[in-house]
C-alpha cells in the first residue's frame, strides 16, 4: 500500500462517520492530484466535488483554488484534509466555507499542528523513514531531514524558517478560525506522519505520543455551521 493510500485510508475512517447520511452535497477542499476522498464519497453514494488547482479531470472535480469556487447551491458537508494550513489567506477561506454550507451544514478537518513539529518528534520521524522511496511518491518528511542537515541550522531555527518561507499557518490558528466561525463538535490531537514511516502504523506513533516522546501533530476537527 501507498503513502497515499494509508493516509487515505486513515482519513476516510475519521471522516466518514462525521458526515450526513448519502446522497448528502459535499465538497472536498484540496483534493490533490489523484482525488483525496472523492472516490470514497462517490462509492457511498454522495454528490461530492473536489477542488484543488492540481485536480483530476472529470465532471466530479474542479481545478481551481477553493477562493475561486462558487457551489451551484448550499453544501451538506465541506471536506478539508491537510488543506488550510497552505491557504494563502486562511480567514478568507473560512469565510467562503461558510458561506458555502447551508445552516447546520457539516465541516469535517484534518490538519497539521506544524508549530508542535518539535526537534524530538522529528527526529522520531527521521529515524524510521524508508531507506528507499518509490519515484512517484514524495517523501517531504525526507527533504527537511537532507535540509536541515544541509542548513547546519539548530531544529528550531530551521523549522521556523521553513515554515515561514512556505506560508503555513499554525494548526492553533486554524483551529481558533473555525472555532470563530462554526460550533465545535469535536476537537482532538494525534498521529499524523505514520504513512510515510516504514514499518509504523498510528497505533505506533500513537504509542510514542502516549510515552511523551513526541508531540501529537496530527488534528482532526469536526463542527457545523451555526
Amino acid at each position: 500500500m501507498s503513502q497515499d493510500e494509508r493516509w487515505l485510508d486513515y482519513a476516510w475512517s475519521f471522516v466518514r462517520p462525521e458526515l450526513p447520511p448519502p446522497p448528502a452535497e459535499v465538497l472536498e477542499i484540496g483534493c490533490g492530484q489523484y482525488g483525496g476522498l472523492v472516490p470514497a464519497l462517490l462509492r457511498d453514494g454522495y454528490a461530492a466535488t473536489g477542488v484543488d488547482p492540481e485536480a483530476p479531470a472529470g465532471p466530479d472535480y474542479w481545478q481551481a483554488e477553493f477562493e475561486g469556487y462558487d457551489p451551484q447551491r448550499p453544501l451538506d458537508a465541506v471536506v478539508a484534509s491537510t488543506s488550510l494550513h497552505h491557504v494563502a489567506d486562511l480567514g478568507l477561506v473560512l469565510d467562503r466555507l461558510a458561506a458555502a454550507l447551508r445552516p447546520a451544514g457539516t465541516v469535517v478537518v484534518i490538519e497539521w499542528a506544524g508549530e508542535s513539529f518539535d526537534e524530538a518528534t522529528a527526529r522520531w520521524c527521521f529515524d524510521r523513514l524508508p531507506a528507499a522511496v518509490p519515484q512517484d511518491e514524495h517523501s517531504w518528511l525526507a527533504a527537511r531531514r537532507d535540509a536541515w542537515l544541509a542548513s547546519g541550522e539548530r531544529w528550531p531555527r530551521f523549522h521556523a524558517g521553513w515554515r515561514a518561507a512556505e506560508g503555513l499557518h499554525a494548526g492553533e490558528d486554524v483551529v481558533r478560525g473555525l472555532d470563530a466561525r462554526f460550533a465545535r463538535r469535536s476537537c482532538g490531537y494525534g498521529p499524523y506522519f505514520f504513512p510515510d514511516l516504514a514499518g509504523t502504523t498510528d497505533a505506533d506513533e500513537q504509542s510514542a505520543i502516549d510515552a511523551g516522546q513526541i508531540q501529537p501533530t496530527g488534528i482532526r476537527w469536526t463542527g457545523f455551521r451555526r
